[in-house]
């Protein structure tokens, strides 16, 4: 990563774009878009923590550069539902509640949920928008678009400013016959491209960058999905994003068809597709739903549960099935369950983990590996080559990707004649003008990882997951002694204990009288600081514990002076 270099004031009529998320990462997306001293945010998502990263709930993106700035936001766009992409809005809302926010009804819909259990629904302005919407956010035109995606109702956003035209697009795919009839909007791309001046900058989402060819439509999995029905002679249950409405639609009517009942599992699962029935973007046949307290009234070939944990987190409905934690569900032989996911990148070991603690319950467990049962919610190389070449923008920022997704995409628009100079690979925090059709970097600032801690946020550090992952892995001792400064001795101790680490105190016993030792050597030089004593405790103790044991536990040393 570049060292941070604090960029110059903007131009008038220059628009800046800073990635504070999302660019490095599948997850915490998040884009300010700043002119002539207003700011325009994009997304405001989360990302969630790999298995180094211990004890943290959730990774906010850079909102710490926003701090400052918070007056001059005249507006949040949220581009759909998923929690990559409106995870973080409460976070922000604490920092300025009346920041007006703008997006379609699902996705405004799930936002409103989450700043109800945050206390902050009172105070939030939602501007509902359609897709072929033009909004005024001065100085900021915006303009909707419809896109398809995993998830209804999600949208592009072009923005039109002094500086260019901005045209974001969120996440999307191009499914040509996708559940809900809505295809994405290249008719309306193609007009941006031929008004005016044209597409200043494409960000084009860049997650599937590195898949050739095109997307597998939604209705192509319907026959293994199908298959899996068929073949399923007890208790099925189908884990898949607690948001993936298409998804638990497809389910929703095979249960039907094979006459099952279904019952939600997981807490936002039920939350999400309940706002999706009532606002319309599911349907539900009568007499389908069960109550989950209710299931044991069922045959178990007659019932299916959909339930949240497709990516094995570990207080997921079905992580606590497989562990046989679960106070309701119970699986085991003869069962199926079907990951109706893909897997996130960093998520794979708690995903493996899931799939083989079910294994050994002598569940049937059906994935993207095995079966044709998920297919994408974001456009292949195919795809994006067919968007460069119907936008035709003079820039490209690819986002919303790791680092391969980001080159593979930055490729993309290089060979559809975008030149090099033209096609920026960014990282979270750099600052990038754009002026008189040119788009150039021109500085970096921090958008470092901020974490969420059950209710703390941001403080949380680096050091202090370093100190996790060692206490995690390597164990902790503790060494306490008690000395009379004056006197020059010790008082009491050394006592010596452990957890995680040989936790038999007897193995202390050849490296207790160096320490004794050590300490009344320093003593009687002169050292009166209990700190220097602390440490000169830790260099012997830590060399021991290397030399002998060859490992590297947390060392906390107390000398108390009385």
């Amino acid at each position: 990563m570049s060292a941070l270099q604090t960029p110059p004031r903007p131009a008038p009529d220059t628009l800046r774009i800073i990635p504070l998320g999302g660019l490095g990462d599948i997850g915490r997306n998040m884009t300010a878009f700043e002119i002539n001293g207003k700011i325009l945010v994009v997304d405001c998502g989360v990302l969630f923590p790999e298995d180094d990263q211990p004890g943290v709930d959730l990774i906010l993106p850079g909102l710490d550069y926003l701090d400052d700035r918070l007056d001059d936001i005249v507006g949040l766009v949220l581009t759909h539902g998923h929690e990559d992409h409106i995870g973080g809005v409460p976070y922000l809302l604490r920092r300025r509640q009346d920041i007006p926010l703008y997006g379609s009804k699902l996705t405004l819909a799930f936002v409103d949920g989450k700043l109800r259990e945050h206390r902050l629904r009172d105070t939030a302005m939602y501007h509902q928008v359609l897709e072929g919407d033009r909004v005024s956010v001065d100085p900021f035109e915006l303009e909707f678009f419809a896109v398809n995606h995993s998830i209804p109702d999600a949208m592009a956003v072009a923005i039109k400013t002094a500086g260019g035209v901005v045209l974001h697009t969120g996440d999307f795919k191009m499914d040509q016959i996708p559940l809900d009839h809505r295809i994405t909007d290249l008719r309306g791309f193609a007009r941006l491209s031929g008004e005016g001046n044209g597409v200043d900058l494409l960000m084009a989402d860049s997650t599937n960058a590195d898949v050739a060819g095109f997307t597998l439509p939604e209705k192509d999995i319907e026959p293994a999905l199908e298959r899996v029905f068929n073949q399923a002679t007890q208790k099925l249950v189908v884990a898949c994003f607690a948001s993936h409405v298409h998804r638990v639609q497809q389910i929703l009517n095979l249960a039907v068809r094979h006459g099952r009942k279904v019952v939600y599992v997981g807490r936002s699962m039920v939350k999400n597709m309940t706002t999706a029935q009532e606002l319309g973007y599911l349907k539900v046949p009568g007499r389908t739903l069960i109550e989950l307290n209710d299931i044991d009234r069922y045959p178990e070939d007659q019932v299916v549960v959909i339930s949240t944990g497709s990516q094995g987190e570990p207080l997921s409905a079905l992580a606590r099935m497989a562990n046989r934690e679960h106070p309701i569900v119970k699986v085991g032989e003869g069962d199926t369950v079907l990951l109706a996911s893909s897997l996130i990148p960093g998520n794979e070991n708690a995903v493996y983990r899931v799939i083989n603690g079910l294994t050994r319950l002598g569940v049937t467990v059906v994935h993207k590996g095995n079966a044709l049962v998920h297919t994408s919610g974001h456009a292949s190389a195919g795809e994006l080559l067919y968007t460069y070449n119907v936008v035709k923008p003079r820039n490209a920022l690819p986002i919303h990707g790791e680092a391969r997704h980001l080159v593979a995409n930055a490729k993309l628009a290089q060979a559809t004649g975008i030149p090099a100079e033209r096609t920026i690979v960014a990282e979270d925090g750099d600052v990038i003008d754009l002026a008189n059709g040119v788009a150039k970097r021109t500085g970096r600032v921090d958008a470092s990882y901020i974490f969420v801690d059950g209710t703390t946020v941001g403080d949380v550090t680096e050091t202090s997951l370093t100190d996790r992952r060692i206490l995690g892995e390597e164990g902790f001792i503790s060494v306490i002694a008690a000395v009379d400064l004056r006197a020059q001795t010790i008082v009491a101790g050394p006592d010596i204990s452990a957890r995680g680490f040989l936790e038999d105190s007897t193995v202390f016993d050849s490296i207790t009288d160096e320490i004794r030792r050590t300490l009344t050597d320093a003593l009687a030089e002169g050292v009166d600081d209990t700190h220097r004593l602390q440490q000169s405790v830790r260099r012997v103790l830590g060399r021991w514990v290397s030399r002998t044991y060859r490992s590297r536990p947390m060392i906390v040393p107390v000398v108390i002076a009385v």
